[in-house]
């Protein structure tokens, strides 16, 4: 069976571990807990008839300041940066945590996550399309798109 890794990363308290968990469990809690260096699980999803194992990193610390430890990157076959909607702020270092991951993963899939969808309205929701033109708008609370962004990923890292 193909595994590939695949990393969740961004701002503190934006939904990393939640989408981690409704993906890999299904489920959702509203208590936050602080992630503490890593996270790691898998979930082996069916893509055309082929098993395609997915080893999810949930990494605490932001890219921006150099907390993270390059070495969780190593190996990745893609990145889920992850901001809160209804955060702005947490938006603030997209650009330039996106420039250091392509430098530290040259090639690698990325995809933008604009999380906490159900926090926020529609005239916010196109705005801040507009501002930061996330790939995903999802709701790791309601499950909103979650699947759909993990199942996209898994789809493009087939062929990866």
């Amino acid at each position: 069976m193909t595994s590939r890794k695949v990393l969740i990363t961004g701002s503190f308290a934006v939904g990393k571990t939640s989408l981690f968990h409704r993906f890999v469990y299904n489920t959702f809690s509203d208590q936050y807990l602080t992630t503490i260096g890593v996270k790691v699980d898998k979930r082996v999803v069916d893509v055309s008839g082929e098993p395609l194992s997915l080893i999810l990193w949930d990494i605490a610390g932001e890219v921006s300041q150099k907390k993270v430890p390059k070495t969780y990157f190593l190996g990745a076959s893609a990145v889920i940066y992850v901001f809160d909607l209804s955060r702005k702020q947490t938006a603030d270092n997209l650009k330039s945590d996106l420039k250091l991951i392509q430098k530290i993963l040259p090639g690698c899939l990325i995809k933008v996550v604009g999380n906490k969808k159900d926090l926020v309205s529609e005239e916010e929701l196109i705005i801040l399309e507009r501002t930061h033109n996330p790939d995903f708008l999802t709701s790791a609370k309601t499950g909103e798109n979650v699947e759909t962004l993990f199942m996209e990923i898994a789809s493009e890292l087939v062929s990866y």
